[in-house]
C-alpha cells in the first residue's frame, strides 16, 4: 500500500502519517525511508572500514531536511531515492578523508582548539556576531562563549576536532599552487579585451539542396562499418502508463480565490494588513515584512501585478489579482504618477485543498490496488483514467505528463517482466504507474535503421566541401582588394556584423570559444581572414575594431583575482584528489542487502535489542 507524506498544512493526512512514522521508528525499528536496519549495523565499507547505519542516517536526514527546506512540496519517492544515494556517497567521502587523516598522521591539539574557538566562530554561528560592516564582533562572540554550559562546549570542541584536521589536510592537498602574473593577465584579458567583426557565413546546409549531391550504398555501408560506436543505443522498454496529474483543479483555483477574497474582506473590516500578511502570505520574502515590496517602477513586476498596482486606489486592498504565482491582495501605499509605486501584498498560492488532496491520494491508492489484480489498461479504466503506450530508454526515461521517471525506469529495466504492473510512483508533478510491454537490451542499430542518418551525414560532408571552396574564393577576392560586402553580394551571400564581444562570450550566429572567435582576436584590425571553419560552417571575416584590455585596471584588481583563482584551483585539486581516492578504494554498498524493504503484508516484527 502506497504511503506518501504530504504537506504539513494537511492536518488530517499528517496526523495519520506522524503516527505511522512514530510506529516505524519506535516500535518496528525502521527509518523514515520505510526500511529496517536496527539501531546498529554495517551497511557497507570503504577499504574494510565499516560504514555504520547511524552514519548513513545522519547524512540522509541532513540532506533530506536541506532538500525539503528548499521546496514547498513534500519530497517525492524519486527524490528520496536520489537523497539516499547522495547520503551514501557523502559518507564514503567522509570515511576516505578520515582514512587519509590517519595515514598522514594529521591531528589536532587542545591548544589549537582553544585558539580557534576564541577567534574563529563556527560557520553556523557567524551570522549572529556580524557587525554593521560585515566583520565578526569578537568581543560579543567571546562573551557568548563564556555563557555556554558544559554540554554545549563539548559540542563546540567536537566541531573543531573535526574541522581543524580537515583544514590541515586541505592545505596539504592544495599546497604549491602558483599562478603567474602572465596566467592571470591572460584570464583578465580574455574577459575584457573586445573585438568587433564583419563576417560572411557560408551556411552550407541551407545554401545547397540535397539533390545536388550523390551518396552510394557502398559509401553508406562503409561508414556504418567504420563508425559502429555512433549507432550504439541504450536499453529500451515499451511501457503502458497511466498518469494522475497533481496540478490543482479548477475547484482548487476557485477555493484559493475565495480565500484571497476572504483575506481582503478581513482587512476591509479593520484587520491590520501587515499582521494578516505575516500570518497568511505565501511570499517568504515579503511576509515577514508585513507584505512590503518597497518602491518599484513600471515593468518591474509581472504584467498582471504591475497593471493592478499602477491602477488601484491608494490605501485600498484590491480584489484578488491572478498571476502565475497565485492570487494577490495588493495595497498601494503611495504612488508617484506613472513613475513608481510603493505597495505591499498578500500572496495566496493556487494549491490543492485538503479534500482535493485526499481525493488525489485515494485515486493513487486505488490505481495501485487495482494494478495488483488486473492489467494497467483495465486498472486505469476502472479508476477513471486513460492509459497510453510509450518507449523509454535507460539513459533518458521521460513520459508525457509525468516528466522524468527514473524510479519507474529502474523498475522496468531491473525488476519487471512483460505483463507486470508497477506500484504507483511519484514525481514532482504527477503520480504514475507502468506496465512493462517489452524491453530490448542495449545494442547497435541495424544498418537499415541507421541508413537514412548516415546518408544525411555524408550529404552534409559534401555540402561542407563545396562551401569551403566558395569560402576560399570569397577570401581570395577580399584579400585582393574588393570590399568584403561587395564580394558577398556578388556571390549571393550575406555579410553580418558581430560585437563588441570578448573571447569568453557567446556570439549569436558564431558560437563560443571556437576558431572564429580566435581569429577575431588574432587578426590585425582591417585584415580579412582565410577560410575559418567550425564543425558546421565556414566563415570569412574582417576585424573592424578592437578594444584592448586595460593593464592598469588589471593591476589594481590583481590581488583579489589571484585569491579567487587560487581558491578555484584549490577546490578543483581537492575534488580531483577525492576522485582519485575513490577510484582506488574498495567500496562495498550493502544497503540493498541490509536495509531491506518491509513486507507490508507480513505482521510487524519486534527488533532484537542490544
Amino acid at each position: 500500500m502506497m504511503r506518501q507524506m504530504r504537506e504539513a498544512t494537511k492536518p488530517l493526512i499528517m496526523l495519520a502519517l506522524l503516527a505511522f512514522v512514530a510506529l516505524m521508528v519506535f516500535q518496528w525499528g525502521m527509518d523514515i525511508t520505510g526500511r529496517s536496519g536496527g539501531s546498529l549495523g554495517e551497511i557497507g565499507s570503504v577499504n574494510r572500514d565499516p560504514i555504520y547505519y547511524e552514519q548513513y542516517m545522519a547524512a540522509y536526514r541532513q540532506l533530506y531536511e536541506q532538500v525539503q527546506s528548499s521546496q514547498d512540496d513534500i519530497i517525492t519517492s524519486q527524490q528520496n531515492t536520489e537523497i539516499e544515494d547522495q547520503a551514501f556517497e557523502q559518507v564514503v567521502t567522509q570515511v576516505l578523508i578520515a582514512q587519509e587523516l590517519r595515514r598522514r598522521g594529521i591531528l589536532v591539539t587542545d591548544q589549537e582548539i582553544s585558539q580557534a574557538a576564541q577567534v574563529s566562530p563556527p560557520e553556523y554561528l557567524v551570522p549572529q556576531f556580524l557587525d554593521g560592516t560585515g566583520n565578526i564582533n569578537l568581543a560579543e562572540y567571546q562573551a557568548f562563549l563564556a555563557t555556554l554550559p558544559p554540554e554545549q562546549l563539548l559540542i563546540l570542541e567536537a566541531y573543531y576536532r573535526d574541522v581543524i584536521p580537515r583544514s590541515k589536510l586541505l592545505r596539504q592537498v592544495g599546497s604549491g599552487i602558483y599562478l603567474s602574473d602572465a596566467e592571470l593577465w591572460h584570464q583578465w584579458r580574455d574577459r575584457n579585451e573586445l573585438a568587433e567583426i564583419q563576417y560572411v557565413p557560408l551556411d552550407p546546409d541551407a545554401r545547397y539542396e540535397d539533390s545536388e549531391f550523390q551518396v552510394s550504398e557502398a559509401e553508406i555501408e562503409d561508414y556504418y562499418d567504420t563508425h559502429q560506436e555512433e549507432f550504439e543505443v541504450p536499453a529500451r522498454a515499451t511501457v503502458r502508463f497511466a498518469v494522475i496529474d497533481q496540478t490543482p483543479t479548477a475547484a482548487d483555483t476557485a477555493a484559493s480565490m475565495e480565500r484571497a477574497a476572504s483575506i481582503r474582506q478581513e482587512i476591509i473590516d479593520g484587520a491590520d494588513f501587515a499582521e494578516v500578511a505575516a500570518r497568511e502570505s505565501a511570499d517568504p520574502g515579503s511576509a515577514p515584512l508585513g507584505g512590503a515590496l518597497g518602491v518599484f517602477p513600471p515593468g518591474r513586476m509581472v504584467q498582471e501585478f504591475d497593471s493592478a498596482a499602477f491602477a488601484a486606489p491608494v490605501g485600498e486592498p484590491t480584489p484578488p489579482v491572478r498571476t502565475a504565482m497565485g492570487f494577490h491582495v495588493i495595497e498601494v501605499q503611495e504612488r508617484w504618477g506613472g513613475d513608481s509605486v510603493q505597495a505591499r501584498h498578500i500572496l495566496v498560492p493556487v494549491e490543492r485543498t485538503d479534500d482535493s488532496e485526499i481525493a488525489l491520494l485515494t485515486m493513487a491508492d486505488s490505481l495501485e490496488n487495482l494494478g495488483e489484480a488486473m492489467s494497467l489498461e483495465q486498472a486505469a479504466a476502472a479508476a477513471g483514467l486513460t492509459s497510453s503506450t510509450a518507449t523509454i530508454t535507460q539513459d533518458f526515461p521521460f513520459l508525457g505528463g509525468a516528466g522524468q521517471v527514473s524510479e519507474g525506469a529502474d523498475w522496468a529495466f531491473e525488476e519487471a517482466s512483460p505483463g507486470d504492473v508497477s506500484p504507483v510512483f511519484e514525481t514532482s508533478s504527477a503520480f504514475y504507474a507502468l506496465e512493462l510491454v517489452s524491453s530490448e537490451p542495449a545494442g547497435v542499430l541495424p544498418l537499415e535503421t541507421a541508413s537514412a542518418a548516415i546518408e544525411a551525414t555524408l550529404l552534409f560532408e559534401r555540402k561542407m566541401e563545396r562551401a569551403r571552396e566558395e569560402a576560399q574564393r570569397v577570401s581570395e577576392r577580399a584579400r585582393a582588394g574588393e570590399a568584403l560586402g561587395n564580394v558577398a553580394a556578388a556571390m549571393s551571400l550575406e555579410m553580418r556584423t558581430a560585437g563588441p564581444f570578448s573571447r569568453d562570450d557567446f556570439v549569436p550566429g558564431i558560437g563560443r570559444q571556437n576558431a572564429v572567435i580566435g581569429a577575431a582576436f588574432g587578426l590585425p584590425v582591417g585584415r580579412v581572414s582565410d577560410v575559418v571553419s567550425t564543425a558546421t560552417n565556414h566563415y570569412v571575416l574582417e576585424v573592424v575594431g578592437r578594444l584592448e584590455a586595460d593593464s592598469l585596471e588589471w593591476r589594481a584588481q590583481l590581488p583579489a583575482q589571484r585569491q579567487a583563482a587560487v581558491a578555484a584551483v584549490q577546490q578543483q585539486r581537492l575534488q580531483e584528489w577525492i576522485d582519485a581516492l575513490r577510484s582506488s578504494a574498495r567500496i562495498v554498498d550493502r544497503r540493498d542487502e541490509v536495509l531491506t524493504p518491509i513486507d507490508e503484508d507480513a505482521p510487524p516484527q519486534i527488533p532484537m535489542m542490544f
